[in-house]
């Protein structure tokens, strides 16, 4: 009865839920650079853990029920695979895990151009914000594929980084032409990722940046472009935290999960932008919106658990009575 009871669990388990990987993996390696390492643990270890069930569900999808993996390959959620498994990478190379992080880029490179072409041809004229997933994804890979080159001295891999990192930025074009503005005002959550796709641009950018392949005119076209993703994603941060302000959505959604990862990413890039780039208060800045994306990861967290809390009874004494 149990090896029954928890495939069909893990199975149940929808791409849309890839945002919570993404949150806290992003939450961790913003928690590592600014040196909090009991936390980052923690949030790494959540990640993990999230990581491996999203998996054993997409791989019980995959040989038990074609129709509903074909179903849900379609759909843009699909590629928080790809971005949960490059977020996860990134943190274990900052650790120094070089070889896992490799395994995970190779992992991802697999799945990404798959999904990505099966998402595009299935595009709508009117998307939600996981649209920009298409953008995240691939600058996940060259973010992921950054950090190993310069790990190992790579240039090779270097250039394969610079090659998505500009193919993200024209899909974040792309999407944007799909994208539906009124989700701004009536998003569940994943309108965020708007914002979000160019903070990881910014993050790609700052790593391309900070890369000593990049010299000359080819490194102030990079600073300049990590410096402008920035820049309109910060701008996006203060409309949607605006329009959260005038309609608020307190109700918890699955797709919540992918408003703190657009946070999480947005003080990340902060972070890792601040140095690279040579604008040092970018650093402070990043802290703050750091504890901000982790008090709207807990505040989500809450409003899963709340949700998760069978209704109570109605009282006996409120129950209409029966005629004898």
């Amino acid at each position: 009865m149990r090896s029954r009871t928890a495939p069909r669990c893990w199975a149940g388990v929808g791409p849309a839920a890839g945002g919570a990987v993404m949150a806290a993996g992003i939450l961790s390696v913003g928690l590592g650079l600014t040196r909090h390492p009991v936390p980052a643990a923690a949030a790494l270890a959540v990640a993990g853990a999230l990581w491996l069930l999203l998996g054993a569900g997409f791989v019980l999808r995959l040989v038990g029920d074609r129709g509903r993996f074909r179903a849900e390959a379609d759909t843009p959620a699909a590629l928080t695979a790809v971005a949960a498994t490059t977020v996860l990478g990134a943190r274990l190379c900052q650790l120094g895990r070089t070889g896992a992080a490799t395994a995970l880029l190779v992992l991802a490179a697999l799945l990404w151009p798959g999904l990505l072409c099966s998402v595009v041809l299935h595009w709508r004229r009117r998307m939600p914000g996981a649209a920009f997933l298409v953008c995240v994804a691939t600058q996940g890979l060259a973010v992921l594929a950054c950090a190993l080159a310069t790990a190992h001295g790579l240039d090779g891999l270097a250039h394969a980084a610079l090659a998505c990192f500009c193919l993200g930025a024209a899909l974040y074009l792309l999407a944007l032409r799909h994208f539906d503005f009124r989700e701004v005002l009536r998003g569940a959550g994943d309108h965020w990722v708007a914002g979000g796709a160019l903070s990881i641009t910014a993050l790609a950018g700052a790593g391309l940046t900070g890369s000593a392949v990049w010299t000359g005119p080819a490194h102030t076209a990079l600073r300049t472009a990590t410096l402008a993703a920035l820049t309109a994603s910060l701008l996006w941060y203060a409309v949607l935290l605006a329009a959260e302000v005038r309609s608020p959505r307190t109700r918890y959604d699955v797709r919540r999960w992918s408003t703190v990862f657009p946070l999480g990413m947005t003080a990340t890039a902060c972070l890792s932008a601040a140095t690279p780039t040579g604008v040092p208060w970018l650093w402070p800045l990043g802290e703050v919106l750091l504890w901000i994306a982790v008090a709207a990861w807990l505040l989500t967290l809450a409003a899963w658990l709340v949700s998760r809390r069978p209704a109570r009874p109605a009282h006996p004494a409120a129950r209409p009575r029966t005629p004898r």
